[in-house]
């Protein structure tokens, strides 16, 4: 066993139930201490008792590990998951629409980081595998636990890591415990959408305690919380070459977001052990997921792709940076979006122990996620494509840091986009497709439906084996049998007054557009119109590869056998822990969808299509940990680690497209010929690499330590974009696909853009970590404390120049990252400002038809803050139990850019989203 003495200290830690899980060496260190002295213990909560247990746990773990711990009961650090999460060595938070959403491990992004609840694998809410750690309440977390180096008792893996959230152990609470949480949320920005608020709330309350005789243990969470966002947004359509060869804008739609985010949970923990060989332990999670937005502004062309006329004023070593233009009928927009998802999960898990030494453990569980989203773009402004004698914009333009700022024109009026009697709801481009006209599209709707399940059972054996240095014996099997469904349908929308236009019925005000130099534009509920059938609707799968071509439903089934072997030696005066281990995973996948085409008459024909494979995988681990001092050790990991195939990508859809153009069907050449498409790969392989990490830690008080530690990924398969030469004879129709005279292709073969696997990379880091109670440096400081880290990653993909693959990133990866939490808590206060920073990197947004599509990301730098009172500390007898906060969020108002990969000075995206003040009480009965 690990040479580890607990403390006073954390033996009441352990007395609180937030720490039992995840900790088993430790909890039998502190049951034996108890047992041979009788120890008086004082609870511990806040900032410091979260670090505390958050170190007993990360110094008894046998895996080199990152833990957060709960400030008490219902309460983490932050207000989110993932806001904690961003703060640990080698975990990087992603802001999406304003909120810490998307993690990376070890520059991993989320779909490459294994995620579990009580180390059961948990579904997330989005396209993939990947978890978007925001959803999930914080109330119903005792302690998270990301591993950093796997071991093969642990199921749920992947390349960048685990993350395993742990809720509380009723069973181990030494009281009952109630305790109430409110908040209250507020933007500094006021809305710019005359519909929405800038403030919100949270509510929660927890319940444990234990009942017949301290053999049943019940605990309860129920959550619910509505969160405001604000935004300002400028976005490029792109940038293009003008006739002198500079890089200009081509266009732009920005626009002015408000959200609210409605969340509302269920969490029960039920644990009985009727006897002292039985325990048998239910958690069910219920999460009720819904956010409603706008996104009010302007669509319009720019000085080429718009075909406006133009005037460059300046130009900067090749980028065109100011001018002006007119002569486009600009696009109003009023887009809304709904999501609303629900998460059910349940597990079961039963401990029987046979003797003293040897202990069965069964755990069944079941989880399903339905996810529905309407995103609705509504088009207006000054009357339908094709009416004479509409005004055109006209408009000075500058380049700028954040995008483009505009300006009147210096001789032409512009338009005023809030005059109701000039805008009409109609498309003023010609817009449209063949199904409905080539200008009837005055708004269109995507709404992709997602329900995914998942089943698992897990069976081991695990006991005391003592035989030379080995210590311990796990074995057992696993099984789970998870389903993704995807059915991606949108639909082309005209209004009623089609081929006239009309006025906006029911405007609701204004929306701001200052941040970008424009006044405004009239503001009304597209989604209340289209839900009150104000439009009618044409399906887009009718002339739309992507919809059928991106309908898919996942299957797959995997089974795991596993073996692990506890080590325990002492050489001199060096004490050695660690496990041996391997897994045999075998996976049988299959999958099933459409293949597209789009015929002479624009239509689209659709061929069910299926596919799969079988594989198996050894993944074999080693963990070594050797106490070199007192408190200080080396600890060193080898293991093979691996990810899942992206749920999208293994469709087996394809999609092709010919080009009737009478030069293309006429070239031999597929490169240029008129054939091409895209498609998934149902027989994908795990991404897959080999692992090593060395780590020096040394805990040299309760609530100090430091550690530095190196790893290296070297990646044997990865999985990337690449351009295949394919046969398209099975889309092949004579009486379609011919030129203009009715001459067959001169080739049926072409490109098809799809995901291969077999290529590699590599990824090394340092990460550096230390918590320092300023008590150590002068008694004056005591209550004052550091946390800092800084992490230094490097990697890449490798190229290939027979699959024509250049050099590639790793999504997620920052070359570095910081983070710092600086606190005082002492006689009630507690004060605490933490801030993280993280370099640029590669990661994913939403295109055309909500698809998923690569961009890089600039850096980004967060600083939040926390002020609060603990009146357990005031001596009043009333008021003991109350804790009251005051926390900033973003308090440097960061900016969130995304630039283009090659020019750092194309602004792809610019978002603003201000600051977040939350006030908060917590009583605890």
């Amino acid at each position: 066993m690990l040479n580890f003495k607990p403390s006073k200290m954390t033996l009441a830690m352990l007395s609180t139930g937030l720490m039992t899980v995840g900790a088993p060496m430790l909890a039998q260190a502190a049951e034996e201490q108890a047992a041979e002295q009788e120890v008086e213990v004082i609870e511990v909560r806040g900032i410091r008792g979260s670090l505390q247990r958050a170190q007993a746990i990360k110094m008894s773990e046998n895996s080199i590990v990152e833990v957060i711990s709960a400030e008490d009961i219902g309460k983490l650090p932050d207000t989110s998951v993932a806001e904690s999460l961003a703060r640990l060595p080698g975990v990087t938070g992603e802001r999406r629409n304003g909120r810490t959403s998307g993690l990376s491990v070890r520059g991993f992004n989320e779909n490459f980081v294994a995620t579990s609840l009580n180390g059961r694998e948990l579904l997330g809410m989005g396209d993939n595998r990947g978890v978007e750690f925001d959803l999930y309440p914080t109330e119903i977390v005792s302690n998270i636990v990301v591993y950093k180096t796997p071991e093969a008792g642990l199921l749920n893996q992947g390349i960048g890591g685990t993350i395993d959230m742990q809720t509380i152990s009723p069973l181990n609470t030494n009281e009952r415990v109630l305790t109430f949480n409110a908040s209250y949320e507020e933007n500094d920005k006021e809305a710019a959408n005359p519909d929405f608020d800038n403030d919100g709330h949270r509510l929660s309350f927890n319940y444990v305690d234990k009942f017949l005789d301290d053999t049943l243990g019940f605990a309860l969470v129920l959550a619910s919380q509505e969160t405001p966002r604000q935004e300002e947004q400028f976005r490029a359509w792109g940038y293009a070459d003008t006739p002198e060869g500079n890089k200009i804008l081509g266009g732009h739609d920005s626009f002015v977001r408000s959200a609210m985010l409605e969340r509302d949970s269920i969490a029960a923990v039920v644990e009985w052990a009727p006897t002292d060989d039985l325990k048998i332990q239910l958690d069910a999670l219920y999460i009720d997921f819904e956010e409603n937005d706008v996104k009010r502004g302007l669509e319009e062309g720019g000085p080429v792709w718009g075909g406006v006329n133009y005037t460059e004023t300046n130009v900067d070593n090749g980028f065109v940076t100011s001018g002006y233009w007119d002569g486009f009928h600009s696009v109003v927009r009023n887009d809304g979006l709904s999501q609303e998802a629900e998460l059910t999960t349940f597990g079961l898990n039963i401990e029987y122990a046979l003797n003293d030494d040897w202990t069965l453990v069964a755990d069944l569980s079941t989880g399903e996620v339905e996810k529905d989203i309407i995103d609705v773009e509504s088009y207006s402004g000054v009357g339908r494509a094709g009416i004479d004698g509409r005004p055109t914009a006209a408009r000075s333009w500058e380049s700028t840091s954040s995008g483009v700022f505009y300006s009147d024109h210096p001789t032409l009026p512009g338009v005023d986009y809030t005059d109701e009697s000039l805008i009409r709801l109609a498309g003023p481009q010609a817009w449209g497709a063949p199904v409905i006209g080539g200008d009837a599209q005055d708004g269109f709707i995507n709404r992709p439906e997602f329900e995914e399940t998942l089943d698992a059972f897990r069976f081991e054996v695990n006991g005391v084996l003592e035989y030379g240095m080995v210590s311990g014996l796990t074995v057992g099997v696993a099984y789970s049998d998870r389903e993704k469904e995807k059915i991606n349908e949108g639909d082309y929308l005209t209004a009623p007054t089609y081929p006239g236009d009309g006025p906006i019925p029911g405007v609701l005000g204004v929306a701001d557009l200052g941040f970008i130099g424009i006044d405004g534009v009239l503001a009304y509920d597209s989604i209340g119109l289209y839900r009150d059938g104000y439009y009618t609707a044409t399906p887009a799968s009718l002339v739309q590869t992507d919809r059928l071509g991106d309908t898919y439903k996942v299957e797959e089934e995997q089974t795991t056998l596993f073996v692990k072997v506890d080590l325990d030696a002492e050489f001199g005066d060096i004490m050695m822990t660690g496990n041996i281990g391997l897994q045999y995973v075998d996976v049988e996948q299959k999958s099933s969808g459409f293949s597209t085409v789009e015929n002479a008459d624009g239509f689209v024909e659709a061929t069910p299509v299926s596919g799969g494979a079988d594989y198996d995988d050894i993944l074999p681990t080693l963990n070594l940990n050797f106490e070199v001092a007192e408190n200080q050790f080396v600890r060193t990991g080898l293991s093979k680690v691996i990810s899942r195939p992206r749920m999208d990508d293994l469709r087996p859809n394809a999609r092709a497209t010919f080009a009737y153009n009478d030069n293309q069907i006429q070239n031999p050449d597929p490169q240029n010929g008129p054939w091409s498409g895209s498609a998934g790969n149902p027989e994908l392989e795990p991404y897959e690499a080999n692992q090593f990490d060395l780590s020096y830690e040394n805990y040299y008080a309760d609530d100090g330590y430091f550690a530095a530690t190196f790893f290296y990924k070297d990646i044997k398969n990865w999985h990337r974009s690449t351009s295949v030469l394919t046969d398209f004879s099975p889309v092949y129709i004579p009486s379609l696909h011919q030129d203009s005279e009715g001459n067959a292709p001169a080739t049926l073969q072409g490109f098809v853009d799809s995901n291969l696997d077999g290529f590699e990379g590599f990824v090394r880091g340092y990460e550096f970590q230390a918590s320092l109670p300023l008590r150590f440096v002068a008694d004056a400081l005591d209550g004052f404390g550091l946390v800092a880290s800084a992490t230094f990653l490097d990697g890449e993909l490798e190229e290939n120049v027979e699959a024509g693959v250049a050099e590639g990133e790793i999504p997620g990866l920052s070359d570095e990252s910081y983070s710092l939490t600086a606190y005082y808590e002492n006689n009630g206060w507690e004060i605490r400002v933490s801030g993280t920073k993280r370099d640029e990197y590669v990661t994913e947004t939403r295109g055309t038809s909500l698809a998923l599509q690569e961009i890089g990301r600039e850096g980004l730098e967060l600083w939040d803050a926390q002020i609060g009172y603990d009146f357990d500390e005031s001596g009043i007898e009333s008021l003991k139990g109350l804790r009251i906060t005051l926390q900033g969020q973003n308090l440097t108002d960061e900016d969130d850019i995304e630039i283009d990969l090659t020019d750092p000075r194309l602004v792809n995206r610019y978002q603003s989203f201000g600051r977040n003040f939350i006030l908060g009480l917590n009583y605890r009965f």
